[in-house]
C-alpha cells in the first residue's frame, strides 16, 4: 500500500527518545496489525540514530509493550508529505514547524487539542476530517502540552505513558469512526 492508500500518523516529540516513542508504540498496539493506518514517530531536534532512553523502555514495558529497533530520527519534509497527521507534544514542537516546515502546519496539531476535536465526518477521510481543524492557524493554549519526562526519574516516564495511553485510546475510538 500507498501512503495515500494507508494513511500515515506520525508522532513528533523533540528527541523522538520518550513521548513520540512511547505514543506511536502504543497507537500501533491498539491498532493492531491489520490497521488501515500506518504509524510512524521522529522528532524535531534529534540525535540521529539513538536508541530510546532506558526509561523509555521501561514505561513501555508497564504498558506490555517494546520496540527494540526504535532509533531516533529527525522529521523531514519526506515525513511531512507521507503523513496525514502529525501529531506534537508540546508548543516548542509548533514553533518548530513555523521556521523549519511550515508547509506541515495545516497537518500539524498538538496530540490532546486533536484527541479532543478531530471530527467524525462520514465519508471523510482522515486527511479532509485534519483538515476541517484548520490546525494551520491554531495558537495552542496552556492545557494542551504533555510535558516532556526526559531529565526526570522513571516516575515521570510513567506518569507520561499512562497520560499518553488514555489519549491513545480515546484517539483510537476515533479513529475507528472514520473511513481512513
Amino acid at each position: 500500500m500507498t501512503s495515500i492508500d494507508r494513511p500515515r500518523i506520525t508522532m513528533v516529540c523533540t528527541g523522538n527518545a520518550a513521548r513520540s516513542v512511547m505514543a506511536a508504540s502504543l497507537l500501533r498496539h491498539r491498532l493492531g496489525p491489520d490497521t488501515p493506518w500506518e504509524v510512524a514517530s521522529a522528532g524535531t531536534l534529534v540525535i540521529p540514530d539513538q536508541p530510546m532512553s532506558v526509561r523509555t523502555r521501561a514505561a513501555l514495558a508497564r504498558h506490555g509493550l517494546e520496540d527494540p529497533h526504535h532509533r531516533s530520527r529527525q522529521l523531514t519534509m519526506r515525513d511531512v508529505d507521507a503523513s496525514s497527521l502529525l501529531l506534537v507534544m508540546e508548543p516548542s514542537h509548533i514553533h518548530w514547524m513555523r521556521r523549519r516546515l511550515p508547509e506541515a502546519l495545516p497537518i500539524t496539531g498538538m496530540l490532546r487539542k486533536v484527541v479532543q476535536d478531530l471530527p467524525s465526518m462520514a465519508g471523510a477521510t482522515l486527511r479532509e476530517r485534519v483538515a476541517s481543524l484548520d490546525l494551520g492557524n491554531h495558537e495552542v493554549e496552556p492545557w494542551e502540552e504533555l510535558v516532556d519526562p526526559g531529565s526526570g526519574q522513571q516516575e515521570a516516564f510513567d506518569v507520561c505513558i499512562d497520560d499518553l495511553a488514555v489519549l491513545i485510546d480515546r484517539f483510537v475510538a476515533t479513529l475507528h469512526r472514520l473511513d481512513g
